[in-house]
């Protein structure tokens, strides 16, 4: 069983977060041309900020699996707050170490969830597939590329198809 110090602590808190990120905000979306007549793509940027995070310890004392990760944040664009995110990681594998990481994102528009299996130690940045959503995301398909800048921020740029 690893000794996990609360540096590594936090970097697989960070890590796990940034593994089950995806926003949609409404406003500044781009556009991108598409070959095959499906509707256009739309790509935008948003920043997380964690609001809150713990740790959940199941069965043996220190990481097992079955172990979570989870974590809050809420969601800028352009310095304004447009939303927010929970994410819960949950160990599946502890040597090497995986995480299955599980996100919902909530926009006045609707929400969209998000998830990938992470590695660790988690690479530089993680592209995350976007699995479904409601309201305005009802059809929502894509990824979004997520990248920590920070123990408590990360950059995100949302690939969206509907």
């Amino acid at each position: 069983m690893p000794d996990i110090t609360a540096t590594r602590r936090a970097r697989y808190l960070l890590a796990a977060a940034g593994a089950a990120v995806a926003v949609v905000g409404g406003a500044a979306l781009a556009p991108s041309a598409s070959a095959d007549a499906k509707p256009p793509a739309k790509t935008f940027e948003l920043v997380g900020r964690q609001t809150s995070s713990g740790e959940v310890d199941l069965g043996e004392p220190g990481i097992s699996v079955g172990d979570q990760r989870i974590v809050h944040e809420d969601l800028y664009r352009d310095g304004e707050k447009v939303g927010d995110h929970s994410s819960a990681c949950t160990f599946t594998q502890v040597s090497p170490a995986a995480l299955q990481c599980i996100g919902t994102f909530a926009l006045p528009e609707g929400q969209f969830t998000a998830q990938s299996l992470l590695h660790l130690p988690a690479p530089s940045s993680v592209d995350v597939g976007i699995t479904g959503g409601s309201g305005a995301y009802s059809t929502a398909q894509g990824f979004v590329h997520t990248v920590p800048a920070g123990a408590t921020e990360r950059h995100f740029t949302v690939h969206l198809r509907h």
